[in-house]
C-alpha cells in the first residue's frame, strides 16, 4: 500500500503545507509569507527554509515493514542526514547517508552525498504506534511510502503545539539523528508537535514574529543571541529582542512563551563589537520583563564547557551534548 498525499498529510506533524509536486511530496515548515521574507533576506537563509527540522509523521498501524524511497537536496551548510524510525517509542532504525563510514570527533565539514535514498524498515508484529523523524539538516522529498496491503493505518498527533524560534542550535545543528535534537526531546516531554522555525545563523528578526500561523500554540520557544553577539551592537539586539517578543506576546496572548538564553561557546572570550558575551542574556532578561506571558530561563550552563559534546568542538552541541541541553532544560522548564 503506497500512500497517497491525503494519507501522508494526515498522519504529518510539524509542516505547515505539505504539496505533492513531480512525482515527490514536499514538506515545508514556513509558511510562503516566511519564505518571502527570507528569500529577500539571503539566498543562505531562503535555502535552509527547506531543511524539514521538526517534521515527523506519527501513526498506528499494523503493518510489519515500512519502505521509504527519498530525495534528498541542501537545506544547510551541513551534508550528512538521518530519517528516525521509531516503533512504540523504541528507535528502531534509520535511514542515512553516513552510518557507513567511520565518522571523525568533528564531523560537521563532511562533504556527503545527496540525491536519492531507500530503505525497507521491519516494524514488527502486531498493532504499533510508529513515529518517524525527518532530517534537521537537509529537504526531504518523499518519493514512496509503504506499508503493507493488507495493513490499516491511523493518524496519531500529539494533542498540543509548540512553535519553536532560534538559531542553528534550534534547528539541530549538529545532532546527527534527529530524534536527539533537544527541541525535540522537549516537544515529546510536552506531548507538542514541533513546528521549527529555527535558522542556522539567525538573529532576533521581528518581522518574523510578526507573521502569524493558522493553528494557536499552546506552548512557544525562542533561542537566539548567540549570533547577535557576532554579529549586533548591544542597542540593536535591545531593540530587536524587544520588537520580537513584543509581536510574538501580540499574536499569541495565550501561549506560554519561553525564552532560553544562548549557551556556551568556546570562543566567548574573544573580542566582539558587542562586548561581553554574557550580558547577551542579561539584555534578553530585561527584555522579558514587562510580558506577563514570557518567562526567561538562562541557558549558558546547559551543555557542560567540554569541547567533547560539541561537534565542531567550540559551539554546536553533538548528540550527547544535546541530551545536557535537554536535561537541563527540562529542570527549569515551569508548565
Amino acid at each position: 500500500m503506497n500512500l497517497n498525499l491525503s494519507q501522508i498529510r494526515d498522519i504529518t506533524t510539524g509542516a505547515v503545507r505539505i504539496e505533492e509536486i513531480d512525482n515527490g511530496i514536499h514538506f515545508y515548515r514556513f509558511t510562503q509569507q516566511q519564505e518571502e521574507l527570507y528569500k529577500n533576506r539571503s539566498d543562505d537563509f531562503y535555502r535552509k527554509t527547506f531543511a524539514t527540522s521538526g517534521v515527523q509523521m506519527r501513526f498506528q498501524t499494523n503493518s510489519q515493514t515500512l519502505f521509504l524511497r527519498t530525495e534528498i537536496t541542501s537545506g544547510s551548510n551541513r551534508t550528512y542526514f538521518a530519517f528516525n524510525v521509531f516503533v512504540n517509542g523504541v528507535k528502531i532504525d534509520a535511514l542515512d547517508n553516513f552510518s557507513d563510514i567511520d565518522m571523525p570527533k568533528n564531523y560537521t565539514t563532511l562533504k556527503l552525498p545527496h540525491g536519492e535514498f531507500s530503505k525497507k524498515f521491519n516494524l514488527g508484529v502486531g498493532d504499533k504506534e510508529v513515529c518517524i523523524y525527518f532530517p534537521w539538516s537537509v529537504g526531504a522529498v518523499v518519493k514512496e511510502l509503504t506499508l503493507d496491503d493488507d495493513s490499516f493505518i491511523k493518524s496519531r498527533k500529539p494533542s498540543k503545539k509548540m512553535l519553536c524560534f532560534g538559531d542553528s542550535i534550534t534547528q539541530g545543528y549538529d545532532a546527527l539523528h534527529p530524534c536527539n535534537k533537544y527541541i525535540s526531546k522537549l516537544a515529546n516531554m510536552l506531548n507538542a508537535e514541533e513546528y521549527n522555525k529555527a535558522i542556522g545563523g539567525e538573529v532576533f528578526f521581528p518581522a518574523l514574529a510578526a507573521t502569524k500561523e493558522d493553528f494557536e500554540p499552546d506552548y512557544i520557544t525562542v533561542a537566539y543571541g548567540t549570533n547577535d553577539w557576532n554579529e549586533c551592537s548591544k542597542e540593536e539586539l535591545t531593540h530587536n529582542c524587544k520588537d520580537f517578543l513584543c509581536n510574538l506576546s501580540n499574536n499569541y496572548p495565550n501561549a506560554k512563551i519561553f525564552v532560553i538564553t544562548p549557551i556556551w561557546r568556546k570562543d566567548m572570550n574573544e573580542s566582539r563589537l558587542f562586548g561581553d558575551f554574557k550580558s547577551v542574556g542579561e539584555i534578553i532578561q530585561k527584555q522579558t520583563a514587562a510580558f506577563s506571558n514570557i518567562s526567561v530561563i538562562q541557558g549558558f550552563e546547559f551543555v557542560p564547557q567540554n569541547e567533547d559534546l560539541f561537534a565542531d568542538l567550540r559551539l554546536h552541541p553533538n548528540d550527547e551534548g544535546f541530551e545536557y541541553y535537554f536535561e537541563n532544560l527540562a529542570k527549569q522548564l515551569k508548565i
